[in-house]
Protein backbone atom coordinates (compact mmCIF):
# COMPACT_ATOMS: atom_id res chain seq x y z
CA UNK A 1 0.00 0.00 0.00
CA UNK A 2 1.29 3.35 -1.12
CA UNK A 3 0.99 6.72 1.27
CA UNK A 4 1.76 10.48 1.11
CA UNK A 5 3.84 10.86 5.09
CA UNK A 6 5.49 13.70 6.33
CA UNK A 7 8.74 12.45 7.86
CA UNK A 8 11.30 14.14 10.43
CA UNK A 9 14.85 12.94 9.63
CA UNK A 10 16.79 11.71 13.33
CA UNK A 11 19.41 9.45 11.23
CA UNK A 12 20.36 7.42 8.44
CA UNK A 13 22.74 4.58 7.99
CA UNK A 14 24.12 2.57 5.31
CA UNK A 15 22.26 -0.40 4.02
CA UNK A 16 24.01 -2.12 1.57
CA UNK A 17 25.72 -0.24 -1.72
CA UNK A 18 22.80 1.65 -3.19
CA UNK A 19 20.59 2.41 0.09
CA UNK A 20 20.56 4.04 3.14
CA UNK A 21 17.68 3.40 6.15
CA UNK A 22 16.32 6.63 6.96
CA UNK A 23 15.53 6.71 10.71
CA UNK A 24 12.41 9.26 11.23
CA UNK A 25 10.19 10.27 12.97
CA UNK A 26 6.11 11.17 12.07
CA UNK A 27 2.55 11.32 13.35
CA UNK A 28 1.48 8.57 10.56
CA UNK A 29 3.59 6.04 11.98
CA UNK A 30 5.75 7.14 14.83
CA UNK A 31 9.55 6.74 15.08
CA UNK A 32 10.48 4.47 11.83
CA UNK A 33 13.58 3.48 9.63
CA UNK A 34 12.65 3.54 5.94
CA UNK A 35 14.97 2.36 2.72
CA UNK A 36 15.52 4.57 0.20
CA UNK A 37 17.20 3.76 -2.21
CA UNK A 38 20.31 6.10 -3.27
CA UNK A 39 22.73 6.87 -6.59
CA UNK A 40 25.61 9.25 -6.62
CA UNK A 41 22.97 12.03 -7.98
CA UNK A 42 21.56 11.83 -4.99
CA UNK A 43 21.76 15.07 -2.69
CA UNK A 44 22.18 13.89 1.02
CA UNK A 45 21.67 17.07 2.75
CA UNK A 46 17.91 16.35 1.84
CA UNK A 47 18.83 13.79 4.73
CA UNK A 48 20.27 16.34 7.74
CA UNK A 49 18.76 15.97 10.88
CA UNK A 50 15.88 17.05 11.49
CA UNK A 51 15.02 18.06 7.92
CA UNK A 52 10.91 17.79 7.55
CA UNK A 53 10.06 16.17 4.53
CA UNK A 54 7.47 14.64 2.75
CA UNK A 55 8.05 11.19 0.67
CA UNK A 56 5.89 8.24 -0.68
CA UNK A 57 5.47 5.44 1.83
CA UNK A 58 5.00 2.02 0.66
CA UNK A 59 3.92 -0.18 3.44
CA UNK A 60 5.04 -3.88 3.44
CA UNK A 61 3.17 -6.73 5.66
CA UNK A 62 5.76 -8.92 5.28
CA UNK A 63 8.82 -6.65 6.88
CA UNK A 64 9.18 -4.28 9.51
CA UNK A 65 11.12 -2.07 6.78
CA UNK A 66 9.42 -0.45 4.65
CA UNK A 67 10.50 2.02 1.60
CA UNK A 68 10.36 5.39 1.01
CA UNK A 69 10.61 7.26 -2.34
CA UNK A 70 9.84 11.03 -4.23
CA UNK A 71 11.24 13.37 -1.27
CA UNK A 72 10.31 16.57 -1.41
CA UNK A 73 11.08 19.15 1.48
CA UNK A 74 8.38 20.86 3.53
CA UNK A 75 10.32 23.35 4.79
CA UNK A 76 14.22 24.68 3.58
CA UNK A 77 14.68 25.01 7.69
CA UNK A 78 17.25 28.32 6.33
CA UNK A 79 17.74 30.05 9.59
CA UNK A 80 19.10 26.65 10.69
CA UNK A 81 20.91 25.63 8.41
CA UNK A 82 22.96 28.92 7.85
CA UNK A 83 23.65 28.91 11.41
CA UNK A 84 26.64 26.67 12.91
CA UNK A 85 25.42 27.08 16.17
CA UNK A 86 21.55 25.81 15.23
CA UNK A 87 22.94 23.04 13.09
CA UNK A 88 24.57 21.67 15.80
CA UNK A 89 21.65 22.23 18.31
CA UNK A 90 19.67 19.97 15.55
CA UNK A 91 22.00 17.41 16.08
CA UNK A 92 22.25 17.39 19.63
CA UNK A 93 18.09 17.11 19.38
CA UNK A 94 18.07 14.33 16.66
CA UNK A 95 20.64 12.26 18.17
CA UNK A 96 18.55 12.53 21.61
CA UNK A 97 15.33 11.61 19.73
CA UNK A 98 17.20 8.66 17.86
CA UNK A 99 18.66 6.70 20.92
CA UNK A 100 15.53 7.58 23.35
CA UNK A 101 12.39 6.97 21.24
CA UNK A 102 12.09 3.09 20.85
CA UNK A 103 11.84 1.67 16.89
CA UNK A 104 8.11 1.27 15.90
CA UNK A 105 6.99 3.13 18.58
CA UNK A 106 4.32 6.02 18.33
CA UNK A 107 4.04 8.62 21.23
CA UNK A 108 0.34 10.41 20.42
CA UNK A 109 1.52 14.04 19.27
CA UNK A 110 5.13 13.61 19.25
CA UNK A 111 5.88 14.43 15.68
CA UNK A 112 3.76 17.58 15.82
CA UNK A 113 5.59 18.59 19.05
CA UNK A 114 9.14 18.31 17.88
CA UNK A 115 7.75 19.58 13.77
CA UNK A 116 6.81 23.08 16.42
CA UNK A 117 9.83 22.80 18.00
CA UNK A 118 11.99 22.50 14.66
CA UNK A 119 9.95 25.79 13.27
CA UNK A 120 10.59 28.09 16.31
CA UNK A 121 14.29 27.04 16.26
CA UNK A 122 14.52 28.29 12.72
CA UNK A 123 12.74 31.45 13.39
CA UNK A 124 14.71 32.62 16.13
CA UNK A 125 16.95 35.31 15.52
CA UNK A 126 18.70 35.12 18.37
CA UNK A 127 19.01 34.33 22.11
CA UNK A 128 18.67 30.35 21.10
CA UNK A 129 21.40 29.38 23.67
CA UNK A 130 19.31 27.75 26.01
CA UNK A 131 16.88 26.16 23.33
CA UNK A 132 18.26 22.39 23.91
CA UNK A 133 17.38 23.20 27.65
CA UNK A 134 14.01 23.74 27.19
CA UNK A 135 13.86 20.81 24.24
CA UNK A 136 15.13 18.47 26.94
CA UNK A 137 12.45 19.68 29.43
CA UNK A 138 9.87 19.51 26.78
CA UNK A 139 10.84 16.40 25.76
CA UNK A 140 10.09 14.92 29.19
CA UNK A 141 7.04 16.21 29.22
CA UNK A 142 6.14 15.26 25.64
CA UNK A 143 6.85 11.43 26.89
CA UNK A 144 5.33 11.72 30.09
CA UNK A 145 8.09 12.22 32.57
CA UNK A 146 6.55 14.98 33.99
CA UNK A 147 10.06 16.79 34.97
CA UNK A 148 10.05 19.32 37.90
CA UNK A 149 12.98 20.56 40.63
CA UNK A 150 12.24 17.32 42.89
CA UNK A 151 12.26 15.10 40.53
CA UNK A 152 15.22 16.59 38.68
CA UNK A 153 17.59 17.03 41.85
CA UNK A 154 19.12 13.82 42.51
CA UNK A 155 20.25 13.91 39.17
CA UNK A 156 21.90 17.55 38.79
CA UNK A 157 25.62 16.69 38.99
CA UNK A 158 27.58 18.60 41.44
CA UNK A 159 31.16 19.00 39.95
CA UNK A 160 32.37 20.00 43.36
CA UNK A 161 31.66 17.88 45.83
CA UNK A 162 33.99 18.92 48.55
CA UNK A 163 32.64 22.39 48.52
CA UNK A 164 29.29 23.59 50.44
CA UNK A 165 25.77 22.75 49.96
CA UNK A 166 24.34 24.59 47.04
CA UNK A 167 28.01 25.98 45.59
CA UNK A 168 27.73 23.90 42.31
CA UNK A 169 24.45 21.47 42.49
CA UNK A 170 22.79 23.77 44.14
CA UNK A 171 22.63 27.12 41.73
CA UNK A 172 21.75 24.23 38.88
CA UNK A 173 18.98 23.34 40.46
CA UNK A 174 17.92 26.93 40.73
CA UNK A 175 18.51 27.18 37.12
CA UNK A 176 16.70 24.40 36.20
CA UNK A 177 14.21 25.60 38.29
CA UNK A 178 13.92 28.73 36.80
CA UNK A 179 13.34 26.75 33.25
CA UNK A 180 10.65 25.29 34.21
CA UNK A 181 8.55 28.18 35.61
CA UNK A 182 9.78 30.72 33.01
CA UNK A 183 7.55 31.89 30.42
CA UNK A 184 10.00 30.33 27.38
CA UNK A 185 10.72 33.67 26.16
CA UNK A 186 12.19 34.47 29.36
CA UNK A 187 13.69 31.24 29.93
CA UNK A 188 15.24 31.79 26.47
CA UNK A 189 17.14 34.96 28.08
CA UNK A 190 18.19 33.52 31.10
CA UNK A 191 21.88 34.48 31.66
CA UNK A 192 23.98 30.95 31.60
CA UNK A 193 27.67 30.05 31.06
CA UNK A 194 28.26 27.34 28.66
CA UNK A 195 29.62 25.15 31.82
CA UNK A 196 26.27 25.61 33.57
CA UNK A 197 24.61 24.46 30.32
CA UNK A 198 26.87 21.82 30.21
CA UNK A 199 26.38 20.37 33.69
CA UNK A 200 22.46 21.30 33.15
CA UNK A 201 22.50 18.93 29.94
CA UNK A 202 24.04 16.15 31.33
CA UNK A 203 21.83 16.32 34.39
CA UNK A 204 18.70 16.14 32.36
CA UNK A 205 19.94 12.99 30.12
CA UNK A 206 20.62 11.31 33.22
CA UNK A 207 16.82 11.98 34.22
CA UNK A 208 15.92 10.95 31.08
CA UNK A 209 18.42 7.27 31.25
CA UNK A 210 16.46 7.08 34.61
CA UNK A 211 12.58 7.12 33.37
CA UNK A 212 13.57 5.28 29.91
CA UNK A 213 16.26 2.50 31.75
CA UNK A 214 18.65 2.49 29.28
CA UNK A 215 21.65 4.52 28.44
CA UNK A 216 21.67 7.23 25.45
CA UNK A 217 25.60 8.03 25.12
CA UNK A 218 24.82 10.65 22.65
CA UNK A 219 28.08 11.59 21.02
CA UNK A 220 27.07 14.81 19.33
CA UNK A 221 26.93 16.10 23.43
CA UNK A 222 31.07 16.60 22.96
CA UNK A 223 30.41 18.74 19.77
CA UNK A 224 27.54 20.59 21.18
CA UNK A 225 30.25 21.42 24.41
CA UNK A 226 33.14 22.63 22.36
CA UNK A 227 30.88 24.93 20.62
CA UNK A 228 28.67 26.34 22.96
CA UNK A 229 31.61 27.25 25.08
CA UNK A 230 31.75 30.80 24.99
CA UNK A 231 28.63 31.57 23.35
Amino acid sequence: MKSKAELIVLNHTKFGENSIVLHTLSAEYGRRGFLVKVSPKTSMTLFLPLNILEAEVTENPKSNLWHARNFVSVSPLNGIRSNIHKNTMTLFMSEVLYRVVKDQTNEDGLADWLKGQILTLDALQSDFANFHLLFLLNLCAALGFDPSADSLAPFVANRHPERSEGSSSGKNLIALESLLRLPFAEALLMPLSGADRNVIVESILKYIEYHTESAVNVRSLAVLREIYVDF
